[in-house]
């Protein structure tokens, strides 16, 4: 297992990051964290260590600098601002093809909340790297145009309490071109803190990212 503490250069400044991959690994999936929230999310890490069980490697980002993130925390600006943050996220997609661990590959992205809109719009800049997306709780329909480009398999996974956002992703859903999934956890509200409802998140995008994985490599030998 390589963990280390990075920083991404990007637009002048620099990201601080969490990369954590295991020997062997599959994919690495890097994740979008959502409003208001960092790299620190415990929602995020347990998530994370779930899936570098299944030999994914793991990439938690910081996608505000901390000046920016103070300014966040006062006005809320940046952590709705699509754009930036899926500009931030496709420079860490061409860092990760720029490292010697996680050089070549896959990427599968996995956003919560507005997280999730910066993953798809990230995607769609970035087709050819991209395995899949995953959404938690997320907020799809924040993508706007970017739905109708995604290539990319997409996950939407929502708790059954959280109608809005169910709304939300259906109608998001429905603009995606690409396969697409909604799977709603029963009895889960917006931040899946009943009991047993984060893992029940963990496991279906392991098994979604698996699944993935290995009709890659049926494609691949054909």
């Amino acid at each position: 297992m390589i963990s280390q503490l990075v920083t991404v250069p990007v637009d002048g400044e620099v990201l601080p990051g969490d990369v954590m991959v295991p020997d062997d690994a599959r994919a690495v999936v890097l994740f979008a964290h959502g409003s208001g929230s960092s790299r620190r999310s415990p929602r995020n890490r347990m998530v994370a260590a779930e899936l570098r069980t299944a030999g994914l490697g793991t990439v938690l980002m910081d996608l505000l600098t901390e000046r920016e993130d103070r300014t966040d925390a006062v006005t809320a600006e940046h952590r709705f601002d699509i754009p930036l943050l899926g500009g931030r996220l496709v420079a860490v997609i061409d860092w990760l093809a720029s490292q010697p661990d996680t050089k070549g590959l896959p990427v599968a992205l996995f956003g919560a909340s507005t997280g999730a809109a910066a993953a798809l719009v990230a995607a769609a800049e970035r087709p050819d790297r991209i395995l899949t997306v995953v959404s938690r709780g997320g907020r799809p329909d924040l993508a706007g145009d970017a739905l109708e480009r995604v290539r990319a398999s997409v996950l939407l996974v929502v708790g059954g309490e959280d109608r809005e956002v169910i709304r939300l992703n259906q109608q998001a859903a429905r603009r995606l071109a690409g396969p697409h999934s909604l799977r709603v956890v029963p009895g889960a509200t917006h931040l899946f803190e009943e009991p047993g409802a984060l893992e029940q998140v963990a496991e279906v995008t392991r098994n979604w990212c698996d699944d993935r994985l290995k009709a890659r490599q049926q494609a691949r030998q054909q």
